[in-house]
């Protein structure tokens, strides 16, 4: 820590200088520049601000922590400022009178991040502030800061138990030697204390209620093992056996799961996902933001232990799209993209589900089977359009969810389970007013948005109980509903009617166009991002289906069922410039592709990005413009092969895959064979795996 601070960025007499957390920040951030360890005050400053708008930095007790990491920053940092007066840096209690600022290099090593962690904790020490407090100069503030003592007393512990733990060590090759001690008594244990016959202790009147935690913030520098110290602090007061998992910039060690399973209620003190959040699951939980591990941690301690006398549990879930979104560090655009996909992904099996009852109704029952009556009133049990017409609006029900799911999944990935209630009823608002897929991803995004502000409210405890089961879908569904249907609902819907149009009107060289940006989309990353917003773009048109919506179904399925096509005909025809695995996955490659599973492709793209992208993407291009040239229709979302007999011009829309598979397999063909170094036969089946991927780049 010495090398972190020096009596130069020390200053005693900050009220001097700064009245505001911002000039509070520039003063000690000055100091820095001048020693070199800040290149650029205002890019430096940005950052600071960046994280402040995050969260307010202020904590009770009068201390005031402003931290980033920035670019500008040549080498960890601790700058120490005390002001008589105070200066707000939004804390409950009141402005702080002591301001450290941490920089930290945007690559910064786990090393110092350990170092600075170590700091926060010292923070909820009322011994070190209130020494802080009475320092008389800068270099007894900085040489109490930097705390050499207490980090030559952790190196020594730590060396201790590293010896202990580690195998072959002098220490464990003398344990044997040595009688263990007793936990109780220090003394020798015997042979017979040792042993299963010894009496058992007796239990304690009480056992000690245990708790886990996670705690985490934005930065991972100073909230997070601030809040470890506090529960900790608050835990040994109250009796309580915690253990707590800092997941901090330095990395994190995963709890012991023997101690998760012994644990007796969970709290989560947390403002970025908590990773890996399943291990948790079926136990009592509180789940707060990290400033309420720090600011009320006795009071966290207390509700767990109600919850568990009360024996509420978490679901036994799997990580959630919200557990997945992205690391704190992710921009605004990945998470986006992450949200959008968790929406996605929740839709698709009700796209499969209700799209193929949807066709088997009309392959059975014939295309007048939507004018059916309800089967409800009218039903004949050997009359295959009755069972037709039941298939039929079986599926037309199930693909009824698709918006509502995909908006109350976008707000599920934004804002865990809050988002689900103002996310489907935002969806279902967009159903009613015809805004449809596109109204879905806005109602989602915006039910999202509003929990998440809401959850920034700080709530009374008196009112935190009720918070997720009737405020938070009150609030969010009357705020998301009054939005869609009033003020940005009507434009999408007339956007959404717009583009219906285009598409009904769509013809010649437009069509082939659209065919041609929907099969580069489809064939880009083969089931990945791109290619779901194609495939979400063509099935959001089957919700009021056109012929032009038709047609772009037909044009977004027949190019996904290229690459695996192509890379299979590949095998077949030019084996020897495949290894022997290739060959096999390729064998696979034919139903796969015949499925329209376009993820089929991908053992190839993995091995060979660089040759089996552009081969996929040029075939299909082709059979996009050639499908949306010959008018093909396709009323099933999904099926490939097997649902051909559905298709408007079915011999014409094979025709247009079987081009796009030629050109995707010679273009291939043509790339492989140009390599200096082709495998050739069993030898090269039998070269070293750093030879065949050699030959691939």
């Amino acid at each position: 820590m010495s090398e972190m601070i020096t009596a130069d960025l020390v200053d005693l007499e900050l009220d001097l200088s700064a009245e505001t957390k911002e000039a509070a920040a520039r003063s000690l951030a000055a100091r820095m520049v001048a020693l070199g360890r800040v290149t650029d005050l205002e890019g430096f400053l940005a950052d600071v601000a960046a994280r402040e708008a995050q969260m307010p930095t202020g904590l009770d007790g009068g201390i005031g922590i402003p931290h980033c990491r920035s670019a500008h920053v040549t080498e960890p940092t601790l700058a120490f400022g005390r002001s008589a007066r105070g200066i707000d840096f939004g804390a409950p209690d009141g402005p702080a009178d002591l301001i450290f600022l941490i920089a930290a290099p945007a690559g910064a090593d786990d090393a110092h991040l350990t170092i600075l962690s170590s700091l926060a904790r010292h923070l909820m020490d009322a011994e070190f502030t209130g020494a802080l407090r009475s320092a008389e100069d800068a270099d007894a503030a900085a040489a109490l800061i930097s705390g050499e003592d207490r980090a030559a007393s952790a190196r020594e512990a730590s060396g201790a138990r590293e010896a202990r733990e580690a195998p072959g060590t002098s220490a464990d090759s003398e344990a044997p030697a040595t009688p263990s001690a007793t936990p109780d008594t220090g003394a020798p244990a015997t042979p017979e204390t040792a042993t299963s016959d010894a009496p058992a202790t007796p239990a304690t009147a009480a056992e000690p209620f245990r708790v886990v935690a996670v705690t985490s913030c934005p930065t991972g520098i100073a909230h997070t093992y601030m809040a470890a110290e506090s529960l900790e602090n608050a835990a040994r007061e109250a009796g309580v056996e915690i253990t707590v998992e800092t997941q901090g910039s330095a990395g994190f060690t995963r709890l012991d799961p023997a101690v998760i399973a012994a644990a007796d209620g969970v709290v989560f003190a947390h403002d970025v996902p908590v990773r890996d959040k399943e291990r948790f699951a079926g136990k009592p939980t509180v789940d707060v933001g990290v400033k309420a591990g720090i600011n009320r941690p006795a009071e966290l301690l207390t509700e767990v232990r109600d919850k568990a006398a009360r024996g509420e549990t978490t679901a036994p879930t799997g990580p959630t799209p919200v557990d997945n979104a992205g690391d704190s560090g992710d921009g605004y655009g990945t998470k986006l993209r992450k949200w959008l996909m968790s929406g996605v992904s929740y839709m698709v099996p009700f796209v499969a589900a209700g799209g193929l009852l949807i066709a088997l109704g009309f392959a059975i029952g014939g295309w007048k089977i939507d004018k059916a009556p309800s089967v409800a009133e009218h039903f004949i049990w050997t009359d295959h359009t009755s069972w037709a017409a039941l298939l039929f609006q079986i599926g037309g029900l199930a693909f009824a969810f698709l918006v509502p799911v995909l908006a109350g999944y976008i707000a599920y990935g934004m804002a865990d389970r809050p988002g689900l209630v103002p996310g489907f009823v935002g969806g279902s608002v967009a159903v009613t007013i015809n805004a449809g897929f596109l109204g879905g991803l806005a109602a989602g995004l915006l039910a999202g948005a509003v929990v998440m502000g809401i959850q920034r409210v700080r709530i009374p405890a008196v009112l935190r109980a009720i918070m997720p089961v009737v405020v938070i879908p009150l609030i969010s569904s009357a705020v998301v509903g009054f939005l869609m249907f009033l003020v940005v609902g009507k434009p999408i819907a007339s956007l959404q009617s717009a583009l219906t149009d285009w598409l009904e009107g769509l013809s010649g060289a437009n069509a082939v166009i659209l065919g041609i940006i929907l099969g580069l989309m489809m064939c880009f990353d083969l089931g990945g991002p791109l290619n779901k917003v194609a495939y979400a773009f063509a099935i959001g048109g089957l919700t009021h289906p056109t012929d032009g919506s038709l047609k772009v179904m037909a044009a977004a399925m027949a190019a996904g069922m290229v690459p695996p096509l192509a890379m299979a005909l590949a095998t077949t025809v030019r084996g020897r410039l495949f290894t022997k695995t290739e060959r096999e996955n390729g064998k696979a490659a034919w139903f796969l592709g015949a499925s329209f599973i376009t993820e089929g492709a991908i053992p190839f793209a993995a091995a060979d990005p660089l040759r089996v992208i552009p081969a996929s993407m040029a075939g299909g291009a082709v059979t996009g413009a050639l499908s949306m040239a010959f008018g093909c229709t396709l009323r099933a979302p999904h099926g490939g092969v097997f649902v051909v007999p559905l298709i408007g011009q079915p011999l014409l829309y094979l025709v247009a895959i079987a081009a796009g598979v030629c050109v995707s397999t010679a273009v291939v063909v043509l790339l492989k064979g140009a390599r200096k170094t082709t495998p050739s036969g069993p030898a090269d089946e039998a070269a070293p795996a750093e030879e065949r991927v050699a030959a691939t780049v």
